[in-house]
């Protein structure tokens, strides 16, 4: 129902943003998105081409996904089905003394800028009646700490969440002396001191996990969040990137026209990997991302594989990195993305840097196949 109305309403937001580009100059569609989040064209570009070059990741993860839920092949509406429970429990006492022993081993100064959180009441854990669900980090202005708002009911994956909202905590801490003009950062940056903080508490949690069962659960989990944050994302700007274009040359689009961009760019990334129907055609009709921001979806699969690919020079210098590493996040937003990535020695605009954070994927997947395979799971 109202699927006529919305593809007219996609058809005029298209030709709105066409006309806009125009008159502003821009070059291309996603012109004036880059732009906004201080990327270059390159950057995005050879990221673009990186993860479309290893869709073949996403299908490996919904392949064995299908066999450890006991399905030839998963249909496209289960896609995000859990695959396993973790029995294994952690206080939010223990999950905080994780985290802590996590970033000081990483950095001493980061430790304890992580520590402040707790000490200064900076934080706020507990589920309770009319909370907000999930997890956050909120700062508004330089002068005020930040504070990291979680609701933490005893998972193993919420040690994960504390993590990751406290990379984002730190993040803003140690970017504060920066000023409120470039404090914060552009979303291709946001994600880089969390998904590091949180990958270094899941590289602890597997190596103390007591069994294959308990490993599976954790690497299921993170696959899951990487499929989606990185593959399905440049899908999705594959699908933008279509339709702008379509509209531009040949005019408006009927919702068929509209249907088949959305299936052809997800067949590309499913493959035969993924039951699919013709009802999954309108899928595109509830991302609102495609309607009031324009281009936006790639800035997730930037900020993740940003994050991994800069972790993954973390393993190959060890802590020589931990300096330079340090002086990004101090950095905040005063720079673009591009020159923020010089400070840690990597090249945004080089498909070689995105691929070092695709192989962390891999490696997770090879691990998760391992771990299915132990747990006789598969």
């Amino acid at each position: 129902p109202g699927l006529r109305t919305r593809a007219f309403i996609m058809n005029t937001l298209l030709a709105d943003k066409a006309t806009k580009d125009r008159l502003r100059s821009y070059p291309h569609w996603v012109a004036s998105r880059n732009l906004a989040n201080e990327a270059s064209d390159e950057s995005v570009e050879a990221l673009v081409d990186a993860v479309v070059s290893r869709y073949e990741l996403a299908r490996r993860w919904y392949r064995l996904k299908a066999r450890l839920l006991g399905v030839e092949r998963l249909a496209y509406y289960d896609r995000a089905a859990p695959v396993a429970q973790s029995e294994q429990r952690v206080s939010y006492t223990d999950a905080r003394d994780l985290v802590l022993d996590c970033y000081r081993s990483f950095s001493p100064e980061l430790g304890a800028v992580a520590e402040e959180f707790f000490t200064g009441g900076y934080i706020d854990a507990p589920p309770v009646p009319g909370k907000r669900g999930g997890a956050f980090c909120s700062y508004t202005v330089p002068s005020a700490h930040p504070y990291v708002l979680l609701n933490h009911t005893g998972r193993i994956g919420d040690a994960l969440t504390m993590a990751h909202e406290l990379g984002h905590g730190v993040h803003a801490a140690l970017a504060r002396p920066r000023g409120v003009f470039e404090f914060t950062t552009p979303l291709t940056v946001a994600e880089t001191a969390s998904i590091v903080g949180e990958t270094i508490v899941l590289e602890r949690l597997l190596d103390q996990a007591p069994d294959a069962a308990t490993r599976l659960s954790l690497l299921a989990e993170s696959l899951d969040g990487a499929v989606a944050a990185v593959f399905r994302q440049v899908a999705m700007n594959r699908f933008e990137d279509r339709v702008h274009n379509e509209r531009r040359d040949s005019g408006e689009l009927a919702v068929e026209s509209i249907n088949a961009a959305w299936l052809d760019t997800q067949a590309d990334l499913l493959g035969d990997s993924v039951e699919r129907s013709d009802e999954y055609g309108i899928w595109w009709s509830y991302v609102p991302h495609f309607i009031d921001t324009p281009g936006y979806v790639y800035a997730y699969a930037y900020g993740n594989l940003l994050a991994l690919s800069v972790y993954r020079r973390y393993e190959e210098e060890g802590e020589g990195f931990v300096g330079s590493y340090l002086d990004l996040l101090r950095a905040g937003g005063s720079m673009p993305p591009e020159d923020l990535g010089k400070i840690v020695g990597v090249d945004l605009a080089d498909p070689g840097f995105w691929a070092s954070g695709l192989d962390l994927i891999e490696r997770q997947l090879d691990a998760a196949e391992q771990a299915a395979a132990e747990a006789d799971r598969i």
